[in-house]
C-alpha cells in the first residue's frame, strides 16, 4: 500500500523528526491560492500514490495567489499513472543548494534491509545506478543490530557533504527506524535537499507500506491507497482468493504459499515463466472453480501445472475440486498435474479416470513438460 506524499510526510516523517516543508493539502484553486498567500512562493505537487509526476506536469512553482490558483486548476484536472486528481500538496518553496537521496528498502540479494545514500539526488535512482554507479552508497544491514548514526556516519565518510553531513547521517538514521517501526517495504527521500542555510529537508517522501501489516499499523492503513489491482487480481480478491497476476505463460495452481512460489522457481529454473501466483490452501480449495478459472482467464497462460502435496489437507479431496471446475469450463490448455501426500492414490485415480491425464511422479517433471508446452 502506498502513501501519497502528504500522508507520508504528516503521518511518517514529522513524528520521527524528520524536517519538511511547511505545506497545506488542497482540494480547490481558491484554497491553493489562499495556501500561498499564507506560506508565500510555493510548490503545487498532485497528490497520487505514483511516481512521475514531474514528467507528467503534475508539479509547478507558484510564486503568487493568481498562479497557484491557475497551477492548481490545471493539475486537478489531470489523471497520473491511472490516478485521478483529487487534490494537491502546496508546499514551501525552499531555496536548495544541492540534492541527495536517501532511503531504506529490502534488499532481494541479501535478504536484509538496504540503506541506500546518493549525492545525485531529484533524479531516478535508476538512472543515476546507470549513468553514476560510484556515486550511490550502500549498507546491507544486520537486523539484529540495526542502523545506527555511528552506521551512518560511516557510511557518509568521504562525501562532500560538508557541515550537512551530520544532519544528513541523522536521517539515515531514522529512516531505518521508520522503516523498521512502520513495516515499511520502502521509505524513500528524493531529493533530500540541503538548503542554503544549511538545514537539511526532505523535500518529497515515498512509502510503501506492507499490505500484510494493516493490522499493526492501522493509522497508516487508512491514509494508504492499496496497489492498483488487474481486473483478474480484483475478481480474486472479491472471491477471497489472493491472486497475483504475472507476465508468464505457465499457469500455476498450488495450494499453499510455499509450494506455490516453490512451483514458480521450478518453472524459472526451466526458462519458464509463471504467469501468476494464486494458492489454494485450506478453505481456498473449495473455490477451485473459481481459481481455476482465474488462472486460466489470463491470456497469457499456454499450459498449466496443478502441484498438491497434502499433509493435514487432502491431495484427493482438492483433486476433487479442481475435475469438476475442468468439466465445467472444459479449458482448451494442457494441464500437467503432479499429486503427492495424504489421499495421493484416490487423487490420482480420480484425474486419470474423469480427465483422461497421468499425474507426473515427479514435480520437477510436470513442470518442464508444462514449460516444453508453452514454448
Amino acid at each position: 500500500m502506498n502513501l501519497e506524499e502528504h500522508a507520508a510526510k504528516h503521518h511518517v516523517l514529522v513524528p520521527t523528526g524528520v524536517p519538511t516543508p511547511e505545506g497545506r493539502v488542497c482540494k480547490t484553486p481558491e484554497e491553493a491560492a489562499a495556501a500561498v498567500t499564507a506560506i508565500g512562493p510555493s510548490v503545487i505537487k498532485a497528490q497520487v500514490p505514483t511516481g512521475k509526476r514531474g514528467k507528467s506536469g503534475g508539479i509547478k512553482i507558484a510564486k503568487t495567489a493568481d498562479e497557484a490558483a491557475s497551477a492548481a486548476r490545471d493539475i486537478l484536472s489531470m489523471s497520473i499513472g491511472g490516478h485521478r486528481v483529487s487534490q494537491v500538496l502546496v508546499e514551501q518553496l525552499c531555496p536548495i543548494e544541492r540534492e541527495l537521496y536517501a532511503a531504506v528498502l529490502i534488499d532481494v540479494a541479501s535478504r536484509a534491509p538496504l540503506v541506500l545514500f546518493s549525492t545525485e539526488g531529484g533524479m531516478d535512482i535508476e538512472e543515476v545506478a546507470e549513468k553514476h554507479p560510484d556515486a550511490i552508497r550502500k549498507h546491507v544491514v544486520d537486523i539484529h543490530k540495526g542502523f545506527s548514526a555511528a552506521d551512518a556516519a560511516a557510511m557518509l565518510k568521504g562525501l562532500p557533504l560538508g557541515s550537512a553531513t551530520e544532519a544528513v547521517g541523522e536521517v539515515l538514521a531514522k529512516l531505518y527506524a521508520i522503516f523498521q517501526d512502520k513495516d515499511a517495504e520502502l521509505v524513500e527521500i528524493n531529493p533530500l535537499a540541503v538548503l542554503k542555510d544549511g538545514r537539511v529537508v526532505a523535500l518529497d517522501c515515498k512509502f510503501v507500506l506492507d499490505d500484510s501489516s494493516a493490522l499493526r499499523q492501522p493509522d497508516l492503513a487508512k491514509v494508504a491507497t492499496p496497489a492498483k489491482m488487474t481486473e483478474l487480481e480484483q475478481r480474486g480478491a472479491d472471491n477471497g482468493l489472493k491472486f497475483i497476476q504475472l507476465d508468464g505463460n505457465v499457469g500455476v495452481l498450488a495450494n499453499g504459499a510455499g509450494l506455490t512460489m516453490t512451483t514458480m522457481d521450478v518453472i524459472d529454473h526451466f526458462g519458464g515463466r509463471p504467469a501468476n501466483f494464486l494458492e489454494i490452501g485450506g478453505e481456498a480449495y473449495t473455490k477451485s472453480e473459481i481459481a481455476l478459472d482465474l488462472v486460466l482467464s489470463n491470456p497469457g497462460v499456454k499450459s498449466l501445472v496443478i502441484n498438491f502435496c497434502g499433509a493435514f489437507a487432502r491431495t484427493d479431496v482438492m483433486a476433487e475440486g479442481v475435475v469438476k471446475a475442468w468439466e465445467t469450463l472444459k479449458p482448451k490448455v494442457p494441464v500437467f498435474f503432479s499429486i503427492h501426500g495424504t489421499g495421493e492414490d484416490e487423487a490420482v485415480k480420480l484425474v486419470r479416470e474423469r480427465l483422461g491425464i497421468e499425474p507426473y511422479d515427479f514435480m520437477e517433471d510436470a513442470v518442464k513438460a508444462a514449460v516444453e508446452a508453452a514454448q
